[in-house]
């Protein structure tokens, strides 16, 4: 069995503040260590479960957040950018399961730190009518390869969000959202037993598991954060203006929407 556990840091218990997640801050190196941890956890869990090769996708920011060094030895670990597959890099290996760690709510929810990919860049990613966050968005890219997401964890308002797109899936809720930037969270310790049980147990009954799958081409519509953003957008072709904020493009694919939308996001540093 080979599992893919696809690892950000905003879910992780003990996180609450951008000041934690952006490198150069001395809490970031703390809260980078947490999100280690955790992705050991899982690491741990699925080997518990009787998993032969385990892979931890580093998916936060640069995706080179976690010391290699600290990682469980077991595991290979896919880290640093571009690539094309992303946060869910190494599932093209032929994964059995996708398990998500320390992810968060999308655009404009009420999690803590929610976001869609670039906090700077992106207010909304629609799928044709329906609105995902990160998970929803490569849970749907690894359903393209036949993986199915078993487990996730996080804060209470993604589980909420995320449930109906995963019915089957274990979700571990590290901590409980009280704004964007405050919440009650589990101690590390907790946390951390909670995904190890979390993903054992999940990937003892992935079985009932199936893909996400959106079939066929898909209008993906990109609400931004600014018009002075849907103007840089809008200089490539396959963008549509829809208002001053909106704009949508068609994608056959859901690697091919995400890879657009991953370029989209590196463009926006020209406005920073």
């Amino acid at each position: 069995m080979k599992v893919l556990i696809s690892t950000d840091i905003e879910g992780v218990a003990g996180v609450y503040h951008s000041e934690q997640v952006r490198s150069g801050n001395p809490e970031f190196e703390r809260a980078r260590l947490l999100m280690a941890q955790e992705a050991n956890a899982a690491i741990a869990g699925a080997f518990d479960a009787g998993a032969t090769d385990v892979l931890v996708n580093d998916s936060h920011g640069g995706f080179r957040n976690m010391p290699p060094d600290v990682l469980d030895a077991r595991a290979r670990a896919v880290q640093g950018k571009p690539r094309y597959l992303s946060m869910v890099a190494g599932v093209d290996e032929g994964v059995d399961a996708i398990c998500m760690v320390g992810y968060h709510s999308r655009a404009q929810g009420r999690g803590i730190l929610a976001h869609t990919i670039n906090s700077f860049a992106f207010a909304g990613i629609w799928l044709g009518d329906q609105e995902l966050g990160e998970a929803g968005l490569y849970g749907a890219l690894a359903g393209e390869y036949g993986a199915p997401v078993v487990m996730a964890s996080g804060d209470d308002v993604f589980i909420a969000e995320n449930r109906p797109l995963f019915p089957h899936a274990t979700f571990v809720e590290t901590k409980r959202a009280t704004g964007f930037n405050s919440g009650v969270s589990l101690s590390p310790d907790r946390s951390r037993e909670a995904i190890r049980a979390g993903v054992a147990e999940a990937l003892a009954r992935r079985a009932n598991a199936s893909p996400l799958v959106f079939k066929g081409p898909q209008m993906v519509t990109l609400r931004t954060q600014s018009p002075a953003m849907a103007d840089l957008f809008c200089q490539w072709p396959a963008f549509e203006r829809v208002d001053g904020v909106t704009l949508r493009f068609t994608a056959n694919t859901v690697e091919a929407a995400v890879r657009m939308l991953n370029c989209c996001s590196a463009m926006s540093s020209m406005l920073r």
